[in-house]
């Protein structure tokens, strides 16, 4: 079993490294643009990128999630036959898509909210969704190959042209907001083309029909998932943008994506974890495998959330030549940062869960809970956004995430049941809750010194080692990581 867990870990630190490189030069755009543009063209962007992800989920429709299945277990048809099919249906779907918006783009744009002299972004949009959908297939390809190295080196590629462009689009050529989709748009075609020698390896010009039924029947159920899962991350923007007004939805993007750390924690482990639970499943020793990994993904993720809580408002604020990690036209909405990070460590959670659902083929509940969770969502934002503003907005997103995992945690446990560590990772989340009180209660009173948070911190980190923290697991890790080593030499 540990040689099993250290693959993981092998996968999870290439996939994170590149990961954690690859969106921190992203996030450099965050500042970037909050130190140039208004809160209100901000505001546009990131409108316009809410209703880009949505349609991304669309284009697919659930075949990114059938490809994994049916590539790695090979019941129907060859390597090339799991390749082609969805790769020839999401050519054919995702152009006739693509065309129906092009031609409707001025009712769009007026339905979407969107300003009519920014109804031509709506055309590079639709471009960068239709290049981005025929590149799915190639790199989930890269990822069932365990071609880590490439997959990221891709991505990083992808990020590096696309802040090399914004840069000079906006601070050479003067360019305003277009720059950032313009940017993006060439991004993905390059990333298009270094996939394109997967495209021709594995491609044959034959559907196979059977084949692709049944990855209908199996990713049909993760379109509305997929869809439902998207509004939870992003129907916040366009339900604020109605509520209030463009520059509310500026400010409250710029700050929720101060929780990129969080947000790479969960994703770099995301990109390991879907190929080892699927590779692992028939493992006599996979489920106590899988309690492990949660316990261990929530004992990181709380220090980080909690590292992470203490001290972002500080270092958002530090200024460098005039400029800080955020513009101070953004400044009020710090506040939500906690909430955010909270709730992409609960989302990490409801990743894990899914292993038992596709393992065991019981994607039909996946629209069910991911529904619950899009409706929870909507409600929270119409309800606690007129009193709480952006931190309503906030909250309802930590709501859904919640009630999702929970979902996922009931059927996983109904079909394919798994010992978690529910007292360990209770006493994980009263450390958390217990530090998380203390800090808004120094901060209500204006007693939040640097001094306070550092001992919040060094209180939490005692409490984890004595009462959360098995140190013989601790001592075993150590033992097998020091005779692996061993072995090497």
């Amino acid at each position: 079993m540990f040689d099993k867990l250290k693959e993981l870990t092998k996968d999870t630190a290439i996939y994170g490294i590149s990961t954690m490189v690859g969106r921190f030069l992203n996030f450099i755009l965050v500042p970037f643009y909050t130190n140039i543009f208004a809160p209100s063209d901000y505001g546009i962007v990131q409108l316009l990128y809410s209703y880009v992800a949505i349609l991304n989920i669309v284009f697919i429709y659930g075949l990114d999630s059938a490809y994994l299945k049916f590539a790695a277990f090979k019941d129907i048809g060859d390597d090339k036959d799991n390749f082609s099919t969805p790769y020839i249906a999401v050519f054919a779907t995702s152009l006739l898509i693509s065309l129906l918006i092009v031609i409707n783009v001025n009712v769009i744009g007026t339905s979407f909210g969107i300003p009519a002299q920014y109804n031509y972004l709506i055309y590079l949009a639709i471009a960068i969704i239709f290049v981005d959908a025929n590149a799915v297939i190639p790199f989930l390809k890269l990822r069932l190959e365990r071609r880590a190295k490439i997959f990221s080196l891709f991505k990083i590629i992808n990020i590096c042209v696309n802040i090399f462009l914004n840069l000079y689009l906006i601070l050479v050529l003067k360019w305003g907001i277009e720059a950032v989709f313009v940017s993006n748009l060439i991004a993905t075609v390059v990333s298009l083309l270094l996939v394109s020698p997967t495209i021709i390896k594995n491609f044959k010009f034959k559907f196979h029909t059977l084949l692709f039924k049944r990855m209908l029947k199996f990713g049909l159920p993760f379109l509305p998932a997929g869809f439902a899962v998207m509004l939870v991350q992003v129907i916040d923007v366009p339900i604020l943008q109605k509520l209030t007004d463009l520059r509310t939805v500026g400010i409250y993007k710029a700050n929720y994506k101060l929780g990129i750390f969080m947000m790479l924690f969960v994703n770099m482990f995301q990109y390991a974890w879907q190929p080892f639970f699927l590779q692992n499943a028939k493992d006599p020793s996979a489920r106590e495998m899988f309690s492990k990994v949660l316990t261990y993904f929530v004992l990181v993720g709380s220090i980080l959330l909690i590292v992470l809580s203490l001290f972002i408002n500080d270092v958002a604020k530090i200024q460098i030549a005039g400029y800080s990690l955020i513009g101070s036209e953004y400044w009020s909405g710090l506040n939500i940062i906690p909430i955010v990070l909270l709730a992409y460590l609960i989302n990490g959670m409801y990743v894990i869960f899914s292993a038992g659902i596709y393992i065991e083929e019981k994607s039909i509940y996946v629209p069910i809970i991911t529904g619950l969770g899009a409706l929870v969502n909507v409600v929270a934002n119409f309800i606690l956004i007129p009193v709480l503003n952006i931190t309503g907005a906030a909250l309802a997103t930590l709501a859904a995430y919640f009630v999702m995992a929970l979902g996922y945690y009931y059927v996983t446990q109904k079909f394919y049941k798994v010992k978690y560590e529910l007292k360990r990772i209770g006493h994980i989340f009263l450390a958390v809750l217990l530090v998380g009180i203390l800090f808004y209660y120094l901060r209500s009173t204006g007693n939040l010194y640097f001094i306070y948070k550092m001992i919040l911190l060094i209180l939490f980190t005692l409490y984890l080692y004595f009462v959360a923290i098995n140190r013989n697991e601790i001592k075993l890790i150590r033992t097998k990581y020091a005779e692996s080593r061993r072995k090497k030499k």
